[in-house]
């Protein structure tokens, strides 16, 4: 699921980078990792545990940002019989961290990958991430390997997943496959992604679920100012977010069928949080009539639009309840689906950037075996969860920080400037505390003061934007 994509392009001005590097010094956060830890990566990238199962004849394919390097999937698509056949190769991280072993625990401490507008500090080091373990360009790694059929209507008639050798045979990136696809110049494997993309894209229409398409939020530095721009996701972003959800949906099936698992569970979202996107919707004037579903909203924006934009970056505080959830010998949680997929799913497609999802591939690799889940899954289980919770608030902690350092960059120079926006947000307990969001540029910020009218489009006066303190402030003009 979507997180808040926020960069900074260009040459960064001392004051935001400052600030940004404040930022990882008061957080705790370091790059760094400690020497035996490290030491355990670099003996592992040259002696990983590697599978018997040869799959390297399958032609597989990664689809990424030109850029990236920690691969975690790659895949083939074909047909079979009057449907298809899904291969989703993961990368097997567990091929490289032992249990209970100095990297193990640094992962553990770590938790996640944590994104910075600036940089990131990833989970494993990156002779694991960005080299032995991913799933790079005509390299042999090891791998768990899905083979899901699906129908004709794109439904899932079967779910096998396996450890095997696997060789990644394109490097392709979003841009290049949707311009392929629109030229109708895609080979068999590349086209069938928009084909069984937009079967499973209708499927989730049909049990209510919701993709949010949320665009990139880019502050690009030009002349010493910055301005706010979006990048919009591509018909084809969407359609690889299908399959990797698709195979989160097929592991959720096989723990669930199995008795044992970690799922990752969202409730639906309280009226309090729809009512705040409401009234941002209001800010930034985008009409939505009290009888339409906030799934039939999303689905009518466009991504393109700078305000339809705004406003989808800020629907991603709905997934603000989500949480792991584990169970094992057949009993099961009273909250076993997640909301916003409308299904039973688990996180098992970003092993190099998120720590359950290497427990998760390991219990549906048992389990599709006919085998209990090794001990040292069942060890860390009960503490996945917490862990997992302490790693997604501190993610969320460098989001909200950074984007405030970011807008206040944005900012910078124009205090004492009056904009249009909308309160939509009032704390309970300071009554004179609230949240603005600003029509243009659409930003977010603190606001002060008496009688806020919560839902009011209205004038506000910026009164502190510094990077340095990490805050925009407002006051009712």
């Amino acid at each position: 699921m979507p997180r808040r994509h926020i960069r900074v392009t260009g040459a960064p001005e001392a004051p935001l980078r400052a600030a940004l590097t404040a930022l990882r010094t008061e957080l705790g956060i370091s790059e760094a990792y400690p020497p035996e830890a490290l030491a355990e990566a670099e003996r592992a990238a040259k002696a990983p545990t590697l599978p018997a199962l040869d799959a390297t004849d399958i032609p597989l394919f990664t689809i990424d940002p030109p850029t990236s390097t920690d691969l975690d999937q790659a895949m083939h698509l074909s047909r079979q019989g009057t449907g298809y056949r899904v291969r989703y190769a993961i990368a097997d991280v567990a091929a490289f961290v032992v249990p209970g072993g100095a990297l193990d625990a640094e992962t553990h401490r770590r938790v996640t990958t944590l994104y910075f507008p600036d940089e990131r500090i990833p989970l494993h080091p990156q002779v694991l991430s960005e080299a032995a373990a991913s799933l790079l360009l005509n390299v042999t790694r090891p791998a768990a390997l899905w083979t899901i059929d699906l129908d004709a209507d794109g439904r899932t008639l079967a779910v096998d997943v396996r450890r095997a050798l696997v060789r990644s045979r394109a490097k392709l990136d979003y841009a290049a496959v949707q311009k392929q696809i629109d030229a109708e110049t895609a080979e068999e494997p590349l086209a069938l992604l928009q084909e069984i993309g937009e079967l499973r894209e209708r499927l989730e229409v049909e049990r209510g679920g919701i993709s949010l398409n949320v665009p990139e939020q880019e502050i690009v530095e030009q002349d010493h100012t910055y301005e706010l721009t979006y990048r919009a996701p591509l018909p084809a972003d969407g359609w690889n977010a299908q399959l990797s959800l698709l195979t989160g949906m097929a592991a959720a099936d096989l723990m669930l069928t199995a008795g044992t698992g970690i799922l990752r569970t969202l409730p639906a979202a309280p009226d309090g949080a729809v009512g705040r996107l409401r009234r941002t919707a209001h800010a930034l004037h985008i009409d939505w009539p009290h009888h339409v579903s906030y799934a039939r909203l999303i689905r009518s924006l466009d991504p393109h639009d700078p305000h339809h934009a705004a406003f989808l970056q800020e629907c991603t505080t709905l997934l603000r309840g989500a949480g792991y959830t584990v169970f094992r010998n057949g009993t099961l949680p009273p909250i076993t689906t997640h909301a916003a997929v409308a299904a039973p799913y688990a996180h098992c497609t970003a092993p190099l950037r998120r720590l359950a999802d290497r427990y998760a591939s390991e219990i549906c690799l048992a389990a599709a075996a006919g085998n209990p889940p090794p001990d040292w899954v069942l060890t860390a289980f009960d503490a996945l969860p917490h862990e997992m919770a302490d790693g997604t608030r501190r993610a969320g902690t460098v989001e909200r920080e950074s984007v405030d350092i970011v807008e206040a960059a944005l900012l910078a120079g124009r205090v004492g400037e009056v904009f249009e926006g909308c309160v939509v947000d009032v704390d309970d307990r300071q009554p004179t505390v609230g949240t603005v969001q600003l029509e243009s540029p659409a930003v977010i910020g603190r606001i002060e003061g008496e009688r806020l009218p919560l839902g009011e489009r209205l004038h506000v006066r910026l009164m502190q934007a510094d990077p340095g303190t990490t805050k925009v402030r407002f006051a009712l003009a």
